[in-house]
């Protein structure tokens, strides 16, 4: 059996698709809900920067050695997604993976780093350089690229 790492009050998403996919995904230990737009998603909970409740997104799953990226597309928009400056303002966050629930630590990734792991991610899921041009034609931004790795305990 798993346990939350983090604790706290929990605010589900307003968003229906992303609170259903974290509860369907939660609930079966990632055996549903495991997929958006054709590959592998993880949960990632987080404490809302102004908030401080517990906050959840699914999201695209980029792994390399127990490392793992996020990047903060927003589907193109002009604007990072609020979950990134969750991150930015509390950088522990728990992550789930199928069954396995660990506690990662959140930095965004920079120069050769972030390159590298971009040219991974459009491997894996070759949609997300078309996001990226998408957000820079929207609002001239840079997509963030996260790195989420192992806590020291």
């Amino acid at each position: 059996m798993t346990t939350d790492l983090l604790d706290g009050e929990y605010a589900p998403s307003a968003d229906a698709m992303t609170r259903g996919q974290v509860e369907l995904y939660e609930r079966t230990d990632g055996r549903e809900g495991a997929t958006t737009a054709g590959g592998p998603v993880v949960v990632v909970t987080m404490r809302g920067a102004r908030s401080g409740k517990l906050r959840k997104v699914a999201l695209m799953r980029i792994e390399r050695d127990g490392v793992y990226a996020i990047g903060a597309a927003a589907g193109g928009q002009a604007r990072h997604p609020s979950w990134f400056h969750n991150l930015v303002a509390h950088p522990t966050v728990q992550l789930q993976d199928g069954p396995d629930r660990r506690l990662m630590t959140a930095r965004v990734a920079h120069g050769t780093e972030r390159e590298n792991w971009l040219a991974y991610a459009d491997e894996l899921y070759p949609f997300f350089a078309g996001l990226r041009a998408q957000a820079v034609e929207a609002g001239n931004r840079e997509v963030p690229l996260i790195l989420l790795e192992p806590t020291e305990s």
